[in-house]
């Protein structure tokens, strides 16, 4: 196949699109990180028909653009309907077994995606991050450590740029680094050389049909590894330390409550390397135990790329990722953290025990059909006043007024529907000292297009505040 454009392929690149030529090819999902791909696809001079259910006066201009560019859109409401292709590229967020799906592949389509792509082509290492939480500051930490230690990195999956379209310009020396959702690994057939899960609790449920589907989805992470590959576990979390079981390459585990017999772990305030010192805990600039636990699982992840010295820089420097216990503003004494990542009950917990001293707490949003009862105990345990807006509201109402250790006003309940009421409330009620988080325990699509959205509208809010 001829090199053109701006892509100018390595083999294994240039091997995969040239397969591609004379095919059908769709891709299901117009967002931002289908857009690299499917210029790419065009500029290799493969037909494509690009799906995605915003209609068609909603579009945008890059969208509208690739379309004169050559792309066939198929848009709105039904945009599925009577779809034929050979190779499929479906949105990391589409379930493999939707009935469109199924329906293609019965007819003998390939469905695949850009990450399943990238790892059939990629020339380099790849070290892989998943878990229920704390994927994407341990994904950021070991890009960080990697690129303190002089490494090149390219960082991608479910943060940073889409890495398919960027795998031509990369060496064998280089190393990515990828987060991977349930959703994205579901249907993966090969495995990263270092696979790092952080943890494992109900997540995603409302997409999964079951625990066993979202645990197994996980699994892919390592499951196609050689002897050579590594897994990397916590300890501490019964369904990945389950794990170690049946990896087909050596295991390292990261653990705050034990001393496994190879890995990282805590003890007497020290981080440690099967007995080596690496540093103090309290040299982690981020707040929070489960920030340990991110920082443990980075050491093993970098293990012969990068050294200690390398982990200590990066955490003595390194602030933290947005929307993750961010530090938005310090008002009258009241300093305000958004965690809005935090869309489970198990990430809000955590991001609860970062803090020394009771919150007012701001929770509620999509209902993804996650049991909300953990969270009672601990929100009557780390929350002065809860309050209360979106979906599952009532939810989490009931989940605290049902914990054995529910006093009536302790915590104080407060409800409004929307996350600007929510704030106002939080300010009337704090005093010089206190702490306001935003820490839904839930998704944010019942008011906002994503997490982010709903973090950036926390953070204008709050700075708007008088």
């Amino acid at each position: 196949m001829e090199k053109s454009g701006a892509y100018a392929m390595n083999e294994l690149v240039s091997q995969y699109f040239a397969a591609l030529a004379g095919k059908r090819v769709a891709v299901l999902g117009i967002g931002i990180s289908n857009r690299p791909l499917i210029r790419m696809l065009l500029s290799c001079g493969i037909s494509v028909c690009a799906c995605d259910k915003t209609p068609r006066e909603q579009l945008d201009d890059e969208v509208l653009e690739l379309e004169r560019l050559g792309a066939v859109l198929h848009v709105g409401q039904g945009y599925l309907d009577g779809m034929q292709a050979d190779v499929v590229f479906r949105t990391p967020g589409m379930h493999p077994e939707i009935p469109a799906l199924q329906k293609l592949r019965k007819q003998g389509a390939v469905i695949t995606s850009e990450m399943e792509a990238f790892f059939e082509v990629c020339p380099c290492r790849i070290i892989a991050v998943t878990g229920s939480d704390g994927k994407t500051t341990t994904t950021t930490l070991i890009a960080k450590i990697l690129e303190h230690a002089g490494r090149r990195v390219w960082v991608g999956g479910n943060i940073g740029s889409p890495l398919l379209p960027q795998a031509n310009q990369m060496q064998p020396d280089d190393i990515a680094v990828v987060e991977l959702s349930s959703f994205q690994l579901m249907t993966m057939t090969r495995s990263a050389s270092v696979a790092v899960v952080t943890n494992l609790a109900p997540n995603h449920l409302d997409m999964h049909k079951d625990m066993a589907e979202y645990v197994a989805a996980k699994q892919n992470v390592y499951l196609h590894q050689n002897a050579s590959g590594k897994l990397i576990v916590n300890a501490d979390n019964a369904i990945t330390n389950g794990f170690a079981a049946t990896a087909p390459g050596r295991v390292e585990k990261f653990s705050r409550m034990l001393r496994p017999e190879n890995g990282v772990y805590l003890q007497n305030g020290e981080i440690l390397r099967n007995g080596e010192k690496i540093m103090d805990a309290s040299d982690i600039r981020i707040p929070g135990v489960h920030n340990i636990e991110n920082y443990m699982a980075a050491a093993c992840a970098v293990e012969g790329f990068a050294s200690d010295e390398d982990i200590r820089a990066v955490a003595t420097s390194f602030g933290g990722v947005e929307h993750r216990i961010e530090l938005v503003r310090e008002l009258h004494g009241v300093r305000y953290y958004n965690d809005s990542i935090a869309s489970s009950p198990t990430r809000t917990i955590a991001g609860l025990h970062a803090f020394n001293q009771k919150v007012i707490l701001i929770a509620g949003g999509y209902d993804k059909h996650i049991p909300f009862d953990v969270l009672g105990p601990e929100i009557c345990a780390h929350v002065k006043t809860l309050i209360l807006c979106g979906a599952t509201a009532d939810k989490i109402r009931a989940a605290v007024l049902a914990a054995p250790e529910y006093a009536p006003g302790l915590p104080e309940i407060l409800q409004n529907e929307t996350l600007a009421g929510a704030v106002s409330m939080a300010q009337a009620c704090a005093q010089p000292g206190d702490v306001v988080t935003l820490s839904p325990a839930c998704a944010a699509f019942d008011q906002f297009k994503n997490f982010m959205v709903r973090g950036q509208t926390f953070k204008k809010l709050v700075q708007e505040l008088k």
